[in-house]
């Protein structure tokens, strides 16, 4: 049974992720949080699988709240097109992935469900909106360091920050999925990044995308 800890200021949607939840037979609401802090405060106390995260809450935000938590539980967040900057920030927290709140139920359970499996999960329509707003931004200079990687590495780290999915990604290097596979598990070791939403924020902040 996967347990599951909604954190989200508003009580009705709250009430909605609930029912959402427990209408499946392997998942399982363990707890509500209004905040940030009670989120940090329920995951402690109730160890829950996956945490759907809003952003903005009262008290601590939940990019806040993320940092505290992720390394224990895997977090979700869920956000809208005008968070883009603010669901950054919590993939940089640790978050391993987010949807829109509009996300259709079943996608939901099922994105629950991949979390809880440790993959990282990145909604491509807002990982490429992400990645505009990010590089509209005034000029950055890289953080990090992409040495050691090769160009075939390179081109599917790119693929993997513009939202493509492993299949995707086969069709457009031309590659068979046993191959893909092999680059992103090299990649992951060589960038020393936990899942798939931390290689999207080394391609960021290496100036790969």
């Amino acid at each position: 049974m996967i347990k599951v800890l909604i954190a989200d200021d508003q009580a009705l949607l709250r009430g909605s992720f609930r029912l959402l939840v427990d209408s499946a037979v392997d998942l399982t609401t363990v707890g509500e949080a209004a905040n940030g802090e009670e989120a940090v405060d329920q995951a402690r106390t109730t160890t829950p699988d996956v945490v759907l995260m809003d952003i903005r809450m009262p008290e601590m935000d939940g990019i806040e709240a993320t940092r505290q938590i992720a390394h224990s539980t895997k977090v979700l967040i869920l956000t809208t097109f005008d968070l883009d900057d603010y669901v950054y920030a919590a993939l940089r927290a640790g978050a391993s992935g987010f949807l829109l709140k509009d996300t259709p139920p079943p996608e939901l359970l099922a994105a629950i469900r991949t979390i809880a499996a440790g993959e990282a999960l990145l909604a491509p329509t807002v990982t490429k909106r992400l990645i505009k707003e990010f590089s509209a931004k005034s000029e950055r200079h890289p953080t990090k360091s992409l040495t050691g990687i090769t160009e075939r590495e390179k081109e599917v780290l790119t693929l993997i920050a513009k939202g493509l999915s492993n299949q995707e990604i086969t069709l457009h290097l031309h590659l068979s999925t046993g191959t893909v596979k092999t680059h992103i598990g090299r990649l992951l070791h060589k960038l020393q990044a936990r899942d798939r939403a931390q290689l999207v924020i080394a391609a960021y902040e290496s100036g790969l995308v």
